[in-house]
Protein backbone atom coordinates (compact mmCIF):
# COMPACT_ATOMS: atom_id res chain seq x y z
CA UNK A 1 0.00 0.00 0.00
CA UNK A 2 1.32 3.30 -0.86
CA UNK A 3 -1.22 5.84 0.76
CA UNK A 4 -2.48 5.01 4.21
CA UNK A 5 -5.85 5.51 2.43
CA UNK A 6 -7.45 7.11 -0.90
CA UNK A 7 -10.30 9.84 -0.17
CA UNK A 8 -12.52 11.16 -2.45
CA UNK A 9 -12.98 15.17 -1.13
CA UNK A 10 -11.42 17.13 1.67
CA UNK A 11 -13.06 16.19 4.87
CA UNK A 12 -12.09 18.87 6.60
CA UNK A 13 -12.89 22.56 6.89
CA UNK A 14 -12.04 25.36 4.10
CA UNK A 15 -8.58 27.04 5.38
CA UNK A 16 -8.56 29.73 2.62
CA UNK A 17 -5.43 28.56 1.31
CA UNK A 18 -5.95 29.09 -2.39
CA UNK A 19 -2.52 30.75 -3.50
CA UNK A 20 0.94 29.41 -4.16
CA UNK A 21 2.23 32.63 -2.49
CA UNK A 22 0.04 31.51 0.97
CA UNK A 23 1.47 27.99 0.89
CA UNK A 24 4.86 28.92 0.01
CA UNK A 25 5.03 30.88 3.85
CA UNK A 26 4.89 27.27 4.89
CA UNK A 27 8.32 25.85 5.33
CA UNK A 28 8.84 22.14 3.53
CA UNK A 29 9.06 19.04 5.34
CA UNK A 30 9.66 15.12 4.87
CA UNK A 31 6.18 13.57 5.33
CA UNK A 32 5.70 9.62 5.07
CA UNK A 33 3.71 8.46 2.41
CA UNK A 34 1.74 5.88 3.88
CA UNK A 35 0.87 8.22 6.63
CA UNK A 36 -1.61 10.05 3.98
CA UNK A 37 -5.08 10.18 2.60
CA UNK A 38 -5.48 11.24 -0.75
CA UNK A 39 -8.18 13.73 -1.29
CA UNK A 40 -8.23 12.99 -5.53
CA UNK A 41 -9.20 9.39 -6.35
CA UNK A 42 -8.02 9.86 -9.99
CA UNK A 43 -4.44 10.16 -11.59
CA UNK A 44 -3.63 11.84 -15.12
CA UNK A 45 -1.21 9.37 -16.65
CA UNK A 46 -0.06 12.59 -18.68
CA UNK A 47 0.98 14.60 -15.66
CA UNK A 48 2.15 11.68 -14.27
CA UNK A 49 4.76 11.17 -16.96
CA UNK A 50 5.38 15.42 -17.72
CA UNK A 51 9.25 16.57 -16.89
CA UNK A 52 7.55 20.02 -16.19
CA UNK A 53 4.44 19.02 -14.68
CA UNK A 54 5.69 21.53 -11.34
CA UNK A 55 6.58 24.24 -13.80
CA UNK A 56 3.85 26.87 -13.04
CA UNK A 57 3.03 25.61 -9.89
CA UNK A 58 4.72 24.84 -6.25
CA UNK A 59 7.70 22.16 -6.16
CA UNK A 60 6.55 20.92 -2.96
CA UNK A 61 3.18 19.05 -2.37
CA UNK A 62 0.19 20.69 0.02
CA UNK A 63 -0.64 18.45 2.87
CA UNK A 64 -3.51 19.43 5.47
CA UNK A 65 -3.20 18.10 8.69
CA UNK A 66 -6.61 18.10 10.48
CA UNK A 67 -7.31 15.76 13.56
CA UNK A 68 -3.83 14.47 13.53
CA UNK A 69 -4.48 13.55 10.12
CA UNK A 70 -2.52 14.17 6.89
CA UNK A 71 -4.85 14.45 3.87
CA UNK A 72 -2.59 15.02 0.51
CA UNK A 73 -4.40 18.04 -0.99
CA UNK A 74 -2.18 18.85 -4.07
CA UNK A 75 0.82 16.78 -5.44
CA UNK A 76 -1.11 13.37 -6.19
CA UNK A 77 1.25 13.20 -9.36
CA UNK A 78 4.36 13.93 -7.21
CA UNK A 79 3.66 11.56 -4.44
CA UNK A 80 3.11 8.70 -6.69
CA UNK A 81 6.06 9.62 -8.70
CA UNK A 82 7.96 9.12 -5.30
CA UNK A 83 6.58 6.02 -4.61
CA UNK A 84 7.43 4.55 -8.47
CA UNK A 85 11.11 5.61 -7.42
CA UNK A 86 10.94 3.35 -4.03
CA UNK A 87 10.80 6.61 -1.97
CA UNK A 88 9.11 6.49 1.42
CA UNK A 89 8.85 10.33 1.83
CA UNK A 90 7.74 13.36 -0.42
CA UNK A 91 8.72 16.85 0.37
CA UNK A 92 5.75 18.84 1.38
CA UNK A 93 3.97 21.67 2.76
CA UNK A 94 1.74 20.57 5.83
CA UNK A 95 -0.78 23.37 7.02
CA UNK A 96 -2.29 22.46 10.31
CA UNK A 97 -5.57 23.26 11.09
CA UNK A 98 -7.82 22.75 14.04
Amino acid sequence: MIFKSVGDGRPYPDHGYETTKQWSEIAPRQVRLDELITTKRTLNLDTLLSDDSTFYGDLFAHVVEWRGVLYLEDGLHRAVRAALQQRAVLHARVLVIS
